[in-house]
């Protein structure tokens, strides 16, 4: 099976319907996340058969069936990456532990790109106060790539940087619904197509605004912990997930 984009839910989903297929089942440009390597890691200590290096090649052979077994879930890097975004938005010392900063090094990059102080060491990455970072372009690509995940909330910091950054969404079509969201808090930013173009501003001000997907609520989250005043935000529930 060839995967016309290397989906992370597609390979997921793939490799758990190979593991009881009769015979090889053969995955190309597959995902590269570290979550699928996780997954690899879980179904073989349950007695699966895989065989994945890392190349986007994954060569499955079918069993009859599965042992209990038990497996650790590694950090969530959407997660540390927005704790550590929080304190880049507020100008202050945050230090996010037992994380895996390798999974993140893309974000690291455009942070240190940006300006931003850091220390990174094998299980934990503290960010210092900065300043007002400069501005930065990325491009969202499936994994080493910068992860889309992140692109809502890297918008949200770029808004209160110094200069004009580009942002180019390559995965994800609605991605850019925030950015109403963000212009009713101060910020100027312009979309066309799959680019937008984010004009940064001295401040952001606190007002009534709407969480439009998971990402996009972290996001105003971190905008509104930088605004001045109250923010209120509705559809919290894509919050609390």
């Amino acid at each position: 099976i060839y995967l016309d984009f290397p989906s992370v839910g597609a390979t997921e989903n793939l490799m758990m319907a190979a593991v009881f297929a009769k015979g090889e089942t053969i995955l190309e440009n597959t995902a590269r996340e570290p979550e699928i390597f996780n997954l690899v890691d879980a179904l073989r200590s349950m007695g699966a058969v895989i065989e994945a290096d890392g190349t986007g090649v994954i060569r499955i052979q079918g069993v009859e069936g599965l042992k209990s077994s038990s497996a650790n879930i590694i950090p969530d890097r959407v997660e540390a990456s927005t704790y550590i975004l929080a304190g880049a938005a507020t100008n202050g010392e945050v230090t996010v532990a037992n994380i895996i900063p390798n999974h993140i090094d893309s974000l690291l990059a455009k942070l240190e790109e940006a300006g931003a102080l850091l220390s990174v060491s094998d299980t934990e990455v503290t960010i210092y106060p900065s300043g007002r970072l400069k501005s930065v372009s990325l491009k969202t690509l499936p994994y080493p790539g910068f992860p889309t995940d992140m692109q809502s909330q890297m918008m949200a910091l770029l808004s209160l940087g110094q200069g004009s950054s580009v942002i180019v969404e390559n995965v994800f079509e609605n991605r850019f619904q925030i950015v109403d969201e963000l212009k009713r808090m101060g910020a100027n930013i312009k979309v066309e197509g799959h680019t937008a173009v984010v004009e940064g501003v001295n401040r952001l001000h606190g007002a009534r605004v709407r969480a439009t997907d998971l990402r996009a609520g972290a996001s105003l989250v971190l905008a509104a912990l930088a605004a001045d005043g109250c923010t209120e935000i509705e559809e919290a529930g894509h919050i609390f997930r």
